[in-house]
Formats: structure tokens, sequence, C-alpha cells
């Protein structure tokens, strides 16, 4: 009994500063990691940072903080930790490896929440699809297309491709091309054309439309016509303008040509 006790005020001797100082460490850290999480909290809610993204960064940084903490406690108890951190490094890498992809794409999320090229409800052209975005994950991005069709698009291509957001911009520029047959009054389908776009109440003023002979085509003359729209009028300006076209050329005595071929036989 009297060597068990000599040898326990040893230990004791031994690791309690160690031990003591341990604790305290673990003390402190814990909260200066919780002041560290509060202070990323409050910051991202004052760059108002999306909600999907969140409590994802609060997690991912308060265990990685844990677990440093954690790590040097153990190594100043004098518990050997280069071991167990090779182990977590290889099984790290392993896991890593298995998950590419998903962790591709999950980088792709992290980028698209932070850097907003895009958000929800924009009309957006990426990866060969065109719809409206619904939802915004970690790991992908739900569309719906015009025809109601729901697109999934992992968010690992869709961060590093290209892609067109048709609801940046407040306007946008609707483009035409008509043509008429050759013989036909250029300068009345110009006017014609003109007292089209300025009936219409949605065409904006500034920038001014524009209209000019653009081609002398294989079967037609050909005018290109431009105008600025509020981006919500778009489609509904240029269908306006195609069932306009067929209507009034008519009426103005405008031939809308169809291609032609002229084939002459010789005896």
């Amino acid at each position: 009994m009297e060597t068990f006790i000599d040898k326990l005020i040893e230990v004791a001797a031994s690791y309690g500063p160690r031990l003591l100082g341990a604790i305290a460490v673990l003390i402190i850290g814990l909260w200066v990691i919780k002041m560290i999480t509060k202070g990323l909290k409050r910051g991202m809610e004052k760059r108002k940072t999306n909600e999907s993204l969140k409590p994802f960064i609060i997690s991912l940084t308060n265990i990685g903080l844990k677990a440093l903490l954690i790590i040097s406690v153990l190594g100043m108890v004098g518990i050997q930790m280069t071991s167990f951190i090779a182990i977590l490094g290889a099984a790290g890498l392993a896991i890593g490896m298995a998950l590419s992809g998903s962790l591709q794409n999950f980088a792709g999320g992290v980028m698209i929440l932070i850097f907003k090229p895009f958000k929800v409800g924009d009309v957006l052209e990426a990866q060969g699809y065109l719809g409206i975005v619904k939802e915004i994950q970690i790991f992908n991005t739900i569309m719906k297309t015009f025809d109601n069709k729901t697109i999934i698009i992992p968010n690992g291509g869709l961060s590093t491709g290209s892609m067109t957001n048709y609801s940046t911009e407040e306007t946008r520029r609707v483009d035409w091309t008509f043509g008429i047959a050759y013989g036909d009054d250029s300068d009345k389908a110009q006017e014609v054309l003109m007292k089209l776009i300025e009936s219409n109440g949605k065409v904006l003023k500034d920038p001014a439309p524009f209209i000019a002979l653009s081609e002398l085509a294989d079967s037609s003359v050909n005018f290109v016509v431009r105008a600025w729209v509020n981006a919500a009028d778009y489609w509904d300006v240029y269908f306006w303008m195609n069932d306009q076209v067929y209507k009034v050329f008519a009426k103005e005595g405008l031939n809308i040509p169809f291609p032609q071929m002229y084939v002459h036989l010789q005896k």
C-alpha cells in the first residue's frame, strides 16, 4: 500500500501540473472557440450570407477548431499524437479520393453561395439547359425549364463552366431579322417596321430602336430590327412583333419571301 501511495504521489507530481495546464487550456480554448463562432455568425448575418451556407460554415469552423484544441490538449498531457495524426491524414486522403466528385460539387456550391453569380428566380442558361433557378443547394442547383421539367445540375461543373444569366440586367435588347422580296419597296418596309416598334408601349425610347438593311440574301432582302425593353417584357414584345409583321406586311403589299430555286432545262 505504501508503495502504491508513493507511486501515486510520484505520478501526481509528474503529471499534475500538465493535467491542470491542459484543463485550463481546454476551458479557455472552448471559450475562445465560442467567441469565434459567434463573431463568424454575426459577420455572415451582416454580409447577408445565404441561409443554406450559414449553418454549414459555422459547424465546420466549430468542429475544426475543437479538433485542433483536443489534439493540443492531449499533446500537453504527454500523449504522443504523431501516429494518430498520420492515421487521420491517411484516412482523410482515402475519403477525399473516394468522394472527389462530391467534394468538387460541394466546393462549387460554396463558391456559388459566396460569390452569387446567380440567385433563386434568375433565368439561367448553363450546361446546355435554359430555365429558372428554383433552389441552390450545397451539392446541386435545381432549375425549372419553361416546359416545366426539373433539371438538377451538379455545382462542380456549374461553378467552373460558362453560363448566361438573363436576369442580371434590368433591360434587354430584342433582335429580329425580317425579309422582303426583291423588287419590294425597301424604304416602305423600314417605315412600316419603325411604326410598329414605336406603337408598342413596352419598347423603351432610350436607347432608340434601330432598323437597317442588313443583307441581300439569296431569296430575300433582310432588315435587322433592334429594340430595348424591360427584361420582364422581352418575350411579349418579341412574339407581338412577329405577329404584327406577318399581318401588316400583307396589308402594305410587302411580300415575305421563302427560299426558291429556278431550274433551266436545256435540250
